[in-house]
């Protein structure tokens, strides 16, 4: 394996190698150190409300069947058959008490035991052959689902998803929790793009400084309140363990005034205060800021932001979450899911619906900005000549790396991580950073996981914790015979 040492250091002082946006043994060193161990994005329990549900997600190449078993727990395996390795589920989407693999007919239950083998007397000598009872599909290593939204990862040693998010579930939490209900979404909507997978991550993990520039357009055409683009600067950005993001700066105003101001009714006020910490409202209401994108490691982001969805000067908010799926060093196939709290109003649901298609859905306004300048970026890094450029992403350091604007302190920023005002590139060097961490370490050969996993052949499943209502996250994590 190459050396990569030189990138690593270069990129933790933020000059970063032009190259690493479109090289294939970097993006072979990401799929085998990065993607086999960190906690991947696949979906929202919403997605899969009814006993018999499922969806089928990929990990890069790796097939998942994320399923509501008979028993309402929600699982994830591994979509090949243990006869031939066809694919069990050819369907996206759908409701199926049982899989039935149509190469052969072997079928399995929705919670992955082995239920029908065709002559398995006749062709196997029954149980002497193949021992059927207790088989299953091959489990998701490691699943586990934070407010809803379900990971895997692949390591089956991994930290718990809840280590794994830390501090940054301070932040998530806006996103995820507006009531005691949770959320509902829709999609994924699903297109490919011919960009390197990690530039996305880090234009909404941190670049307010792109907003004036490339989104100047959509401001001048009135969709946002605020007549200049350049406002973003007011704005901080944060950073928490694994993730980051971008706040707004808002108009004076108390925690349920600001709140109106971006959209939000008094009745959907009245359930947030319900689970939104003291912290978590001081962070709008005492400091002014509210969140706006984000990142979280290695390839999962979010929006939130109060376009104008009719005439007049009223706005309404929305939430999207989307997954950067790597194909290839220059291309993504990008997963996008729009959210709501599932107790707003019927009309509020259609019309915050209506402003995320026209932002950032596949076909939104922010959306066709953004992506010309990453297919450049990915286009012109394949060349000999950004092998020769490192790029500067120092924005908010001086030469001896002291900060350009002081970090906000606890009492103007009640969030955990290190915030600060202004234009700067701190949340994309954090992003690298991780990028680095992760690739310098090698990868423990993984071992074949024995069929049968789990109580009674089961595979391990999402277990739900009833969780006190007073508290404003709630986790649910992996439970393992």
């Amino acid at each position: 394996m190459t050396d990569h040492g030189a990138v690593f250091d270069a990129v933790r002082r933020g000059m970063i190698p032009a190259y690493i946006y479109n090289d294939s043994k970097l993006f072979a060193l990401e799929c085998d150190r990065i993607f086999s161990r960190a906690w991947v994005l696949v979906g929202h329990e919403s997605e899969i409300p009814q006993e018999g549900d499922y969806v089928v997600r990929r990990v890069l190449n790796d097939s998942f069947i994320i399923t509501r078993d008979s028993r309402g727990e929600i699982r994830a395996m591994f979509n090949m058959c243990l006869h031939r390795g066809m694919q069990v589920c050819r369907a996206e989407i759908g409701n199926a008490s049982n899989f039935r693999c149509p190469y052969h007919g072997w079928s399995y239950r929705n919670d992955g035991r082995i239920i029908g083998l065709p002559f398995h007397a006749e062709a196997f000598g029954g149980e002497q052959g193949f021992k059927k009872r207790g088989q299953t599909l091959l489990p998701a290593p490691n699943l586990a689902s934070y407010n809803g939204l379900i990971f895997i990862s692949m390591d089956p040693g991994a930290e718990p998803l809840d280590e794994y998010l830390g501090d940054f579930k301070f932040y998530l939490d806006f996103y995820t929790r507006q009531s005691k209900a949770g959320l509902e979404v829709r999609g994924p909507q699903r297109w490919r793009i011919k960009a390197n997978w990690k530039i996305g991550p880090e234009n909404f993990a941190g670049d307010m400084y792109h907003t004036p520039q490339t989104h100047t357009s959509v401001v001048e055409i009135g969709l946002f309140r605020e007549p200049k683009a350049e406002k973003r600067k007011d704005g901080a950005t944060y950073w928490a363990d694994k993730g980051g993001g971008t706040t707004y700066k808002l108009p004076p105003g108390d925690f349920r005034e600001r709140m109106r101001y971006v959209g939000y009714t008094d009745e959907m006020i009245d359930r947030i205060e319900e689970v939104w910490t003291p912290d978590q409202q001081r962070l709008v209401g005492d400091d002014g800021f509210m969140i706006s994108a984000a990142s979280c490691f290695p390839n999962m982001s979010m929006v939130h932001n109060w376009p104008k969805v009719e005439d007049g000067e009223n706005v309404l908010p929305f939430i999207s979450f989307r997954m950067w799926q790597p194909i290839s060093e220059h291309e993504t196939e990008v997963y996008s899911w729009f959210a709501v709290d599932s107790q707003a109003p019927e009309e509020y649901k259609k019309n915050s619906y209506k402003a995320y298609l026209m932002c950032f859905g596949s076909t939104g306004m922010f959306e066709q900005d953004d992506v010309e300048n990453w297919v450049s970026l990915t286009n012109t890094a394949a060349g000999s000549m950004a092998r020769r450029l490192q790029l500067n992403s120092r924005m908010g350091l001086l030469e001896d790396d002291t900060p350009v604007r002081e970090r906000l302190g606890p009492h103007e920023f009640h969030g955990p991580g290190v915030a600060q005002v202004g234009y700067n590139e701190a949340n994309q060097r954090a992003l690298l950073r991780l990028w680095a961490d992760y690739l310098e370490q090698p990868t423990i050969a993984t071992q074949a996981m024995p069929l049968g996993t789990g109580r009674d052949g089961i595979p391990p499943l999402i277990q739900t914790t009833a969780v006190d209502a007073s508290t404003a996250t709630t986790d649910r994590q992996v439970t393992r015979a």
